[in-house]
């Protein structure tokens, strides 16, 4: 790492905007020194406690600042594009969390906009960072397994969302299977050219109620020829489920969950070990640093970042898919999509 030192604010202070600034306060090449949110006058106390100099309501301010390298929109999805232009044409530097937008066309249009103004921009598929399936990764990249024959994806949460989050979340597939058809497409080194859903809300009814499901079967099929599942839950009474497994011609990688410890607990009754760690911040929590030190990296050593628009742009083309595939019953090609659609939409 170069002594290079970046200046960054941070444009959402929700769960994932206060966990992004805590973990820039302490990289040995950025100076946080701005955190936007509306809401900001609950953030005074927090700021102070971890060192973050100002704090305002008006996002223009990090934008405007002059100072400011590089920014981090971790605001509502409603907001995204419209700052990645902003902050794209303000000389910015760009981390956004995922997804880029709820509307295929008017990512597009953004990520236009970065690219003519010459900055960079991550998305923030944080688990392409997680050890555990970055081993993964790079074992399918050598050769280990040969051809990918076969991806399976499974990602249970521990406990459903509230009813509030369910209305703005974009629905499962743009909220949450996202990650997966990004890990999809990551671990097997190809585009996902065909997708097909089996949906259905058996958790609780508050899903069914706001348009969305809460349990799904997606299978996908590959430009490499493999083809995929990806199961999905969103309750998992036994923890956070996160497995993988890529199986091709020549063996298979697996991986599977994380637990608190190894411990295991023979006796005539059974036997015992931890659950899977329980929440996403706790699975996933050095993935998370790792990919804002990858940023960092590539804007100081100008390079290209791991994760990119476009990675952002094919997850979203593959979870508007999935959802049509859910409303029609049919497998729907990604080629077919029509970028004028309209914006993605629970209803």
């Amino acid at each position: 790492m170069s002594n290079t030192k970046l200046t960054v604010g941070v444009i959402g202070a929700g769960r994932i905007g206060k966990l992004h600034a805590e973990n820039l306060v302490h990289h040995p090449n950025v100076n946080l020194k701005i955190v936007s949110d509306i809401q900001s006058e609950p953030l005074f106390d927090w700021a102070a406690s971890i060192g973050v100099p100002k704090i305002t309501s008006d996002y223009k301010e990090v934008l405007e600042d002059a100072e400011i390298d590089a920014v981090f929109i971790c605001s509502p999805t409603n907001t995204h594009t419209s700052i990645i232009r902003e902050a794209a044409k303000a000389k910015k530097h760009i981390f956004c969390e995922k997804p880029i937008s709820f509307d295929i066309e008017d990512s597009e249009k953004a990520l236009k906009v970065v690219q003519e103004e010459g900055v960079s921009l991550q998305v923030g598929f944080n688990r392409r960072f997680d050890h555990n399936f970055k081993k993964a990764f790079e074992l399918v990249q050598e050769g280990s397994i040969g051809t990918p024959y076969i991806v399976k994806i499974t990602s249970r949460d521990p406990s459903p969302p509230s009813e509030q989050y369910i209305k703005s979340s974009g629905g499962m597939f743009m909220d949450m299977s996202i990650h997966d058809f990004d890990m999809a497409r990551y671990v097997c080194g190809s585009e996902v050219t065909e997708v097909f859903v089996h949906g259905v809300s058996l958790i609780d009814p508050v899903f069914s109620e706001n348009g969305d499901i809460d349990t799904a079967i997606i299978s996908l099929k590959f430009a490499n020829g493999a083809i995929g599942v990806i199961d999905n839950s969103r309750k998992a009474v036994y923890g956070y489920d996160q497995r993988l497994e890529v199986f091709g011609s020549k063996g298979s990688v697996t991986v599977n969950n994380d637990h608190p410890t190894t411990v295991e607990v023979s006796t005539e009754t059974g036997v015992y070990r931890d659950k899977p760690k329980y929440f996403f911040l706790e699975r996933y929590k050095d993935s998370y640093i790792d990919e804002i030190n990858s940023f960092i990296q590539s804007i100081c050593h100008e390079r290209p970042v791991i994760c990119d628009g476009n990675d952002g742009l094919q997850a979203e083309r593959i979870a508007r898919a999935a959802r049509e595939s859910f409303v029609t019953g049919h497998a729907v090609k990604l080629e077919s999509l029509n970028k004028s659609a309209r914006p993605f939409s629970l209803g």
